[in-house]
């Protein structure tokens, strides 16, 4: 991989890090939200449920987006949706607002996923594929670690609505960045062929530090829209499989990470030691990536992801077990995080298999925001659990049971060897 390449999987991390921090915004703000307006857990189960709603309709629409217009405007679209969203969310007056902006940003963080993905794996190697992607999808849970970081400072001195204002100003600041050293997917240019391709081909294989080419490559014709295509006899398990197999592990993975600061707050610890308990969880969510993409050449990522799974159903019964002390608390946390997200880096890496150029950023779209039922479902099930009155040792065995499920239906889905899956683009 050339230095520019290197430097597009990196802003794809960073990117991909905004995202968490924007999406696990109002679970920092959470206790801060529930105290003003003076809301309960299973409306506020609710609220934190509105941006995920948003980013299941992103996924699935401008995934398919992406695979015709293009991976690098439709990041840039995405970046300015989500900043518009975050200032309009740090002025809010009102639950309704709140829930309106917080579904305006989804839309945007929705689309960025899909296509990140197909970024992040078009401009690597075949050989450092699977690392790349696993270490893109890390960028999540780095993104609420530094911005957990930084909430817990701002809530110390402010109110909840200096978070969304911090996330506004980071989100701005990326979109020159990504209009400076992001060109245009080689892949996609060779297989879409807009207008002006080839000239527009040379100067990113210029930018990437290759020689120029005379003339594209024979395309394959795609006689289907990318949305029916997914759908096709050669894709249509694939497609089933991966959208189930995601929306059982989200499920569990989202209890997590909007349920933590407030049942932290709810044990006696003050907020700002709430952010810091999901920062921990997060920061084991990285190291969980991390250490799929780094294994994955040599243990398989399928087998890993499934293996991840497991233990993410056997550390929510851990967790569910309450802690009095916080570092304790702390240490579980990270351990859970490290199982649930791992998991679903993997599940990153094996969408990045699934599909060819032309349906990549449609496939893992589709997969991921129908998937995102889950995360929608999640802490609103979570909050009804509550508020019937059962135990967060209940709560959190039901919840688990998501990825036990997601490991069944792994096993189902056949998965290309990466050689095989990367060829058509490498």
């Amino acid at each position: 991989m050339s230095v520019a390449q290197v430097v597009v999987v990196a802003i794809a991390i960073g990117l991909c890090a905004l995202d968490g921090f924007d999406v696990l915004a109002i679970s920092f703000a959470a206790p801060g939200i529930a105290r003003e307006w003076g809301i309960d857990r299973a409306a506020l189960g609710v609220v934190l449920s509105m941006e995920l709603i948003g980013m299941m309709l992103g996924s699935v629409l401008v995934g398919a987006v992406a695979d015709r217009s293009g991976r690098r405007s439709t990041v840039l679209g995405c970046l300015m949706v989500m900043a518009l969203g975050m200032a309009m969310t740090s002025g809010v007056r009102s639950i309704v607002a709140l829930c309106a902006w917080r579904v305006v940003t989804g839309l945007g963080v929705g689309g960025m996923i899909p296509t990140l993905n197909a970024l992040a794996t078009e401009f690597s190697s075949a050989r450092r594929r699977d690392l790349c992607v696993a270490l893109m999808s890390s960028g999540y849970p780095l993104g609420v670690i530094i911005g957990g970081s930084v909430a817990a400072l701002l809530l110390r001195s402010s109110d909840w609505r200096a978070v969304f204002g911090f996330g506004a100003l980071v989100t701005a600041a990326m979109i020159p960045l990504l209009l400076w050293r992001v060109p245009e997917s080689v892949s996609w240019l060779c297989q879409r062929q807009p207008r002006h391709a080839l000239q527009r081909l040379n100067r990113t294989l210029t930018r990437l530090g290759y020689a120029t080419v005379a003339a594209l490559p024979l395309a394959t014709p795609t006689r289907r829209a990318p949305l029916s295509a997914i759908f096709g006899r050669e894709l249509r398990v694939t497609t089933l499989l991966t959208t189930l197999t995601y929306f059982l592990q989200i499920t569990t993975f989202y209890f997590v990470v909007k349920w933590v600061p407030k049942l932290v707050v709810d044990l006696g610890f003050a907020a700002a030691s709430a952010a810091g308990v999901l920062v921990w969880a997060n920061v084991g969510g990285a190291a969980g990536g991390a250490v799929l993409g780094l294994l994955a050449p040599r243990a398989g990522v399928k087998a890993l992801t499934i293996t991840l799974m497991l233990a993410s159903a056997l550390m929510l019964a851990v967790f569910g077990a309450g802690w009095t002390s916080l570092p304790q608390l702390s240490l579980v946390c990270a351990l859970t995080g490290f199982c649930t997200n791992g998991a679903v880096v993997g599940l990153f890496a094996i969408l990045a298999r699934c599909y060819p150029t032309a349906t990549r950023a449609t496939g893992t779209g589709f997969a991921i925001g129908v998937g995102r039922g889950g995360a929608v479902l999640a802490p609103i099930v979570g909050g009804l659990l509550f508020r019937a009155g059962h135990s967060l040792q209940f709560v959190a065995l039901v919840m688990g049971m998501g990825s036990l499920l997601a490991a069944v239906a792994l096993a189902l889905l056949r998965v290309e060897p990466a050689s095989r899956a990367v060829s058509e683009s490498a």
